[in-house]
């Protein structure tokens, strides 16, 4: 089958690999129909090489075909609709129960101490082959894929992999109040998605702060009320207090993570990290690790007291400073993780019909081939072509 292998730093390319096979008799196999490239994928190609292969197939925002089934799933069979969840997650281990998928014991990667693998997700995650490929092996067949219906395109479904659940516990771990104010830093995929979530919650005031037109301008065509961190720089927080009495907005959702502009000693640290030998560069992330931390230190300043950050930024440093006396002193309450995908299945299916409050229809900005895809991670990556959400067709 073809699919697309990182290679190295900024080295993502589309070569002709094996089929995946049924390996565990839970396992099933789909045709993928469309996968989306993630925000998160730009961290394995730039930052996350250490963690990976030369090889390893990427991608984790997968739906397609159900083509082969292992003997022992009985909730699928040949034909059927799937999307994908990104947490490989069994479905009925504790922390599965109490809607941790995030967490899942069955596939925790005790070698790094980290949580639930993930498809196309580095050695740090278990190091699954990924979604951006022909085809696709799916563990935990009777629990895992979410079977959904025939007919809309794939657009309206995709999303259930990973924006639509990720954007949806960013807003309930905001915990904004009926009618109340939210601040969503970055309008990339998730903080698009979860600006449009909070206004459909029932917030009264959502800010989307992003440095690139187009996404700025996506947002504010849904209602947003946006403001261009070019235009206002340091100022941007008393501006969004001046629009909120003086205090700051009740909720602030983090959306960038470790990769936010304006923090040139973290982009070196990464960059010269990304130069060093395997085995080294993962001793200094996994003990030195530092992040770009501007997006967050806007959220401690933006938010008011006794308000909720909600992050869903990916970060991967190690030994991040953080202004504690400032936290404890605003009594900010924060909430943060890996999206629990299968935990909001049920809250979302209901909104992916005919009246598409969220816009789910014509969220992507780019359909593409998979070969395209190496193209399409330089365009995203750049910002560049107005590129906010692209989907490949294998």
């Amino acid at each position: 089958m073809r699919a697309l292998t990182w290679q190295g730093r900024r080295d993502v390319r589309v070569e002709t690999v094996p089929d995946p096979v049924i390996e565990d008799p839970r396992d099933i196999i789909i045709g993928v129909t469309s996968t989306g490239i993630c925000g998160s994928d730009l961290h394995l190609y730039e930052v996350l090489g250490p963690y990976l292969d030369a090889g390893d197939i990427l991608g984790h925002e997968a739906m397609g075909i159900v083509e082969e089934t292992g003997p022992e799933v009985t909730a699928l069979a040949r034909g059927d609709r799937v999307v994908v969840p990104f947490n490989v997650s069994c479905g009925t281990c504790f922390m599965c129960d109490q809607g941790l998928y995030s967490q899942c014991e069955t596939t925790q990667v005790t070698e790094y101490g980290t949580g639930a693998s993930l498809f196309g997700y580095t050695k740090l995650y278990g190091q699954v082959p990924g979604g951006q490929a022909e085809f696709m092996r799916v563990p935990f067949g009777d629990t895992l894929p979410v079977k959904v219906p025939e007919g809309p395109e794939d657009d309206r479904y995709v999303y259930l992999s990973d924006v639509l659940p990720t954007a949806w516990q960013a807003v309930e771990y905001a915990s904004v109040p009926p009618g109340g104010s939210v601040t969503v830093l970055g309008l990339g995929p998730i903080g698009d998605m979860a600006a449009r979530i909070a206004l459909h919650r029932g917030a009264g005031l959502v800010v989307g702060v992003d440095l690139v037109p187009e996404r700025l301008a996506r947002a504010a065509a849904r209602g947003i009320q946006v403001m261009d961190l070019g235009r206002y720089g340091k100022d941007l927080p008393q501006a969004i207090r001046d629009l909120t009495g003086g205090r700051g907005t009740d909720a602030v959702i983090d959306a960038v993570g470790m990769e936010a502009h304006g923090a040139p000693l973290g982009r070196a640290g990464q960059w010269a990290t990304g130069l060093l030998p395997d085995a080294a560069a993962r001793k200094v992330m996994e003990r030195a690790g530092v992040d770009r931390l501007t997006a967050f230190l806007t959220a401690i300043d933006v938010v008011r007291r006794g308000g909720t950050i909600s992050v869903s930024g990916v970060y991967g440093g190690a030994v991040d400073p953080l202004p504690l006396l400032t936290l404890f002193d605003k009594q900010i309450q924060l909430r943060m993780g890996q999206a629990n995908v299968r935990r909001w299945v049920p809250d979302l299916l209901p909104l992916l019909g005919d009246d598409d409050p969220l816009g789910v229809d014509g969220f992507a900005t780019h359909h593409l081939p998979l070969e395209d895809a190496p193209q399409a991670y330089a365009a995203f990556q750049a910002k560049a072509d107005g590129m906010v959400k692209t989907l490949l067709r294998p």
